[in-house]
């Protein structure tokens, strides 16, 4: 159990961990690589490891060694040049969706069956319609429930099944853009590369663009024609060379959301306006909610705007938190879900009804990520409502007696989720009292978060 007890005092700037999503797609391309790739700052996290442990047994070579241009730890991949090794047991891959899925494409270019699975709520989770992209680039594949979830047998093309390479295939990524991620990665070993129709728009798309951007650092293209197209050809090797991991702005968002909060300007060092990925896009709702957005040489910054009113007792003792005057928006998240739970705890002190819509894959998550955020904001006080696609936040504002009078501290269900631990950290930053349950179960993104969010009452 997790107590929140910071108090942030002063302006902060906090330096976080390589990202998540770029650290997946770097290890994946350079054990695809022909010959050695080393990778400086990716992420330490349960989620990682499960990639990392797997493309060890696909037969890439994975070893930490010491950075000596920064004198930390990065790691060192000797590729397998597209042609992953026979693996005869069970893959263990925990609730990281993310390895599931990217590394099901991994796996199809094997000539050996490889099977993949995870826990509980892993095999719960939803993955028939890459299975089905799979098969019709020539792999074969199996459900072993016969549901489309873990666990399943993905095998590529051997001697006896000459056909497996590739070709034109359709792909629904209505309930993930990581299927599209997958399939785009494993097309360039192809021999006819992949060209993929999708039925509608992708969810998530700009993590899509992100997937391009670094297989473009490993020499491979791939091509977005239009929304509901994509190409990549045939017969590419991946090149290995040196690479950095950028901070990870899911990660970014909950300090971001504490300087919203707050009033503080809390900067996270490192990060690029230009970065392409995609939860940048919460510093422009942030922006129409009425914080400042700081850029500078060292990273990004955010302040929430203080309310002009001089009846509003912002400064209750030298330890309070500033409270400031921020305003409902109605935004779509479809394709930035992950900082959903950020976005909903910084609306709940905020003035109106935010809502929040186009999020039904949401509840593929972790955890039902929708019905999660309204309970856990109920519990303290919040009015929070939900609908199949949509949830909705009404703020307190930044009134202090009208926080005090209608929130209050609760024992915060986390529901094994990262994500839900970590955006409900910042509600005990404005209400006293808040405990996080099961605090461990940052370690999947951000193993040393705790620690960080400590240092803003430093």
């Amino acid at each position: 159990m997790k107590s929140i007890k910071t108090k942030i005092t002063s302006d902060k700037s906090i330096t976080i961990p390589g990202s998540k999503s770029v650290s997946h797609r770097m290890l994946i391309c350079a054990a695809m690589a022909d010959g050695t790739s080393i990778i400086r700052n990716i992420l330490q996290s349960e989620d990682i490891h499960h990639t990392m442990s797997t493309l060890s047994k696909m037969g890439a070579v994975i070893e930490e060694i010491e950075d000596k241009l920064t004198k930390s730890v990065a790691v060192k991949v000797i590729g397998f040049n597209g042609k992953p090794k026979p693996y005869n047991e069970e893959i263990y891959l925990g609730n990281s969706g993310t390895s599931m899925r990217l590394l099901a494409g991994t796996a199809a270019l094997g000539n050996t069956p490889y099977i993949l699975t995870g826990d509980k709520r892993m095999q719960e989770r939803p993955m028939g319609d890459l299975l089905d992209a799979l098969n019709m680039a020539g792999a074969e594949t199996l459900s072993k429930k016969d549901d489309g979830t873990p666990p399943v047998v993905i095998r590529g093309g051997n001697a006896e099944n000459p056909n497996t390479i590739g070709g034109t295939i359709s792909l629904d990524c209505s309930q993930s853009s990581q299927y599209l991620s997958s399939m785009l990665m494993m097309g360039a070993v192809l021999n006819k590369g992949l060209l993929i129709n999708l039925p509608g728009p992708t969810v998530s798309a700009p993590y899509v663009n992100l997937t391009i951007d670094i297989m473009k650092k490993f020499k491979v293209n791939a091509e977005r024609i239009d929304d509901k197209t994509y190409r990549v050809l045939g017969n590419q090797t991946y090149c290995a060379g040196n690479f950095a991991v950028e901070p990870d702005i899911s990660n970014a968002s909950y300090f971001w959301a504490a300087g919203a909060v707050t009033g503080y300007n809390i900067t996270v060092n490192d990060i690029n306006k230009t970065s392409l990925q995609g939860d940048k896009r919460l510093l422009e709702i942030l922006e129409q909610m009425g914080c400042e957005i700081e850029y500078s040489s060292n990273g990004i910054g955010v302040r929430g705007k203080k309310d002009n009113d001089k009846n509003l007792s912002l400064i209750t003792s030298i330890n309070s938190n500033l409270s400031c005057s921020l305003n409902s928006v109605e935004v779509d998240m479809s394709d930035i879900p992950d900082v959903v739970p950020t976005l909903a705890v910084v609306a709940a002190f905020a003035k109106g009804t935010t809502k929040i819509v186009n999020i039904e894959h949401l509840r593929e998550k972790e955890c039902d990520r929708i019905s999660a955020v309204v309970s856990q904001l109920r519990k303290i006080g919040v009015e929070a409502s939900e609908g199949k696609d949509w949830l909705s936040v009404t703020g307190v504002g930044a009134n202090r007696d009208e926080i005090n009078k209608t929130l209050h501290g609760a024992v915060i269900e986390t529901f094994n989720d990262h994500r839900i631990a970590m955006a409900f950290s910042i509600a005990g930053l404005i209400v006293d009292g808040i405990e996080i349950e099961n605090e461990g179960c940052v370690a999947k993104s951000f193993p040393n978060y705790w620690e960080k969010f400590d240092s803003l009452g430093v």
